[in-house]
C-alpha cells in the first residue's frame, strides 16, 4: 500500500508540475490577447478612452523655441557684395499647443473631423530676453516683393523701397518680426507667423481606429481634400499618415513612421534609430532621416518637390524645400537647422553656420505598444530667398540667388511625470506582473514535473 501511495504521489506531483507548466505556456497568448485587446479599445479615438482624453488636447506642455539669425555686416553685404555674417540668437520661447481641439464632429464614416486653435504665451523664464529684444534680420517685404513683382516693372519697387526708406535688411524686435508688424513699404501687416494668436489649423479629418485601429489618427483630409494642391504631382501631393502626436498601436521597428506637417507643406516619414528609457518608459526613437530635402539625383522621389530650377542649381540643390506654392508665392524655404544635411553651398552663402545633428534633427520618442509620442523635437527654418538686380540699388551689389535664414524652431514636448506614472502603472505593470505570472508557472511547474519525474525513475530503478 505505501509503495502504491509513493507512486501515485510521485505521478500526480508530475502531473500538477505538468499543468502548471502548461497553463504558464497558454497564458503567453492569452495574456497578450487580452492586453492587444485593452491597448486597441484605448487607443480608438472616442469620448471615455484613453487616446480621446490625450487627443482632444494636448497633456504635455509644447513649446516653441526660437533661434533668429542676426546679420552682423548689412551695410558691408549692401556696399561691397560681402558674403552676410550671421550670429545665432536664442532661443525665445512660447508655450503653444495648449487650446483644446473645437467643433469635434463624430462622422459615419468612422473619422472625427475638428479645428485646431492656435495660441503662443511667451515663457520669459525659458528664454534669452525680452520680446523687445531686437534683431537685424532680412527685409520680408523686399525679399518677398523681388520674387512676386515681375522683373519688367522692377523699376516700380525700387521706387517703393527708396520712398518708404527701406532696405534689404531691417531692425526689429523679436516680437514684431514673429508675429507681425506695419511695413512702411507694403503699409500692411508682415510676420513669418503672422497672423497666428486667434486663428485655426484645419479643417482635419483623421480616422478614430473604431472599424480598424491600424488607422487610428491617420489624416483622411486636410482642409477639406484628400491630397494637397501644392506639388502639381500625385506622389508629393499625397496626405500620408498622422500629426506625428500618435501612431496606431504595436509599433514595428522596421516600419517608417509617416506623419503630414502643415508647416512644411508635405508628408515626411521617421525611420527607427535606437530604443531608449523615458522617465522608466520604454521608447522607440524614430528620426527624420537625411535624404528628406535631398536633392532629387540623390532622392529621385523629391524630383517634385523642386519648384524653380533657377534657384536651385538646376535642382540639384540639398536641404532647402521651397514652399512658395503654399505661401502665395512668397520665396519661402524650408530647411533643417543651420542648413544640416544641405549643400555646402547654403552654409557659404552665409557665415556663421554650424549644423550639428544632436541639436538641429528632428526625433520622435513612441511608446511601442500604445502607439504615443511621448516626447518630441520638430526643427525647422524658415528662410527667404533673394537675388541679383540691375535696377533695384539694395540688390546690385547681389551676386547670386541667396536662401537666407532668418529663424530656426524647435518645437518640442516632454511627457510629464503623472502621464508617466499613469502609463507604467496601467500598462507596463500590467505586462511585466503578467510575464512574473508566466514565469512563475512555466518555472514552477517544469521544476515540479521533473523532480517528480526524476524521483519516480528512481523509485522505480529500485
Amino acid at each position: 500500500m505505501g509503495c502504491c501511495n509513493r507512486r501515485c504521489g510521485l505521478i500526480a506531483g508530475a502531473v500538477f508540475g505538468a499543468v502548471l507548466a502548461i497553463l504558464g505556456g497558454v497564458l503567453i497568448p492569452v495574456g497578450n490577447s487580452i492586453i492587444q485587446g485593452t491597448v486597441e479599445k484605448e487607443a480608438v479615438i472616442e469620448p471615455g478612452t484613453t487616446a480621446y482624453g490625450n487627443w482632444i488636447a494636448a497633456g504635455a506642455g509644447v513649446y516653441r523655441q526660437f533661434w533668429f539669425f542676426d546679420v552682423q555686416n548689412a551695410q558691408e553685404i549692401l556696399q561691397n557684395g560681402a558674403t552676410p555674417v550671421v550670429v545665432e540668437k536664442g532661443p525665445y520661447t512660447y508655450k503653444t499647443r495648449y487650446l483644446a481641439k473645437e467643433n469635434i464632429t463624430f462622422n459615419s464614416n468612422q473619422t472625427a473631423s475638428f479645428l485646431l486653435p492656435v495660441g503662443a504665451i511667451f515663457e520669459p523664464s525659458m528664454s534669452v530676453g525680452s520680446e523687445e529684444d531686437k534683431v537685424t534680420s532680412l527685409n520680408l517685404a523686399v525679399a518677398a516683393a523681388y520674387s512676386l513683382v515681375p522683373k519688367e516693372i522692377h523699376s516700380v519697387l525700387e521706387n517703393l523701397i527708396k520712398t518708404s526708406n527701406s532696405s534689404l535688411f531691417q531692425y526689429r524686435t523679436v516680437n514684431e518680426l514673429l508675429w507681425g508688424y506695419t511695413d512702411p513699404m507694403l503699409k500692411g501687416e508682415l510676420g513669418l507667423f503672422s497672423p497666428y494668436n486667434g486663428t485655426y489649423e484645419g479643417i482635419f479629418n483623421v480616422y478614430t481606429g473604431k472599424d480598424d485601429i491600424s488607422k487610428v489618427g491617420i489624416i483622411d483630409r486636410w482642409r477639406g481634400e484628400r491630397s494637397l494642391r501644392f506639388w502639381d504631382d500625385k506622389y508629393c501631393d499625397m496626405i500620408n499618415g498622422t500629426d506625428a502626436s500618435s501612431f496606431a498601436p504595436f509599433v514595428d521597428k522596421k516600419t517608417p513612421l509617416y506623419f503630414f506637417s502643415s508647416d512644411i507643406c508635405r508628408s515626411v516619414s521617421a525611420s527607427y534609430e535606437e530604443t531608449m528609457d523615458l522617465k522608466g518608459i520604454e521608447v522607440y526613437r524614430f528620426t527624420l532621416q537625411a535624404d528628406t530635402l535631398a536633392s532629387p539625383t540623390v532622392n529621385p522621389d523629391n524630383s517634385c518637390f523642386c519648384r524653380n530650377p533657377n534657384t536651385t542649381k538646376n535642382c540639384t540643390l540639398a536641404g532647402a524645400l521651397d514652399i512658395s506654392s503654399c505661401q502665395d508665392g512668397r520665396p519661402i524655404f524650408i530647411s533643417l537647422p543651420h542648413f544640416l544635411h544641405g549643400s555646402q553651398y547654403l552654409r557659404d552663402a552665409v557665415k556663421g553656420l554650424n549644423p550639428n545633428v544632436e541639436h538641429h534633427v528632428t526625433f520622435l520618442d513612441v511608446e511601442p505598444t500604445t502607439g504615443f509620442t511621448l516626447r518630441f523635437a520638430k526643427r525647422i527654418q524658415v528662410n527667404m530667398m533673394y537675388g541679383p538686380s540691375n535696377v533695384i540699388t539694395v540688390l546690385k551689389k547681389v551676386k547670386d540667388y541667396t536662401i537666407f535664414p532668418l529663424v530656426w524652431m524647435n518645437e518640442t514636448a516632454l511627457l510629464d511625470d503623472e502621464t508617466a506614472a499613469m502609463i507604467k502603472e496601467e500598462l507596463i505593470s500590467s505586462i511585466e506582473m503578467l510575464a512574473i505570472l508566466w514565469k512563475a508557472l512555466l518555472g514552477s511547474g517544469l521544476a515540479i514535473f521533473a523532480l517528480c519525474s526524476i524521483a519516480f525513475c528512481i523509485w522505480k530503478g529500485k
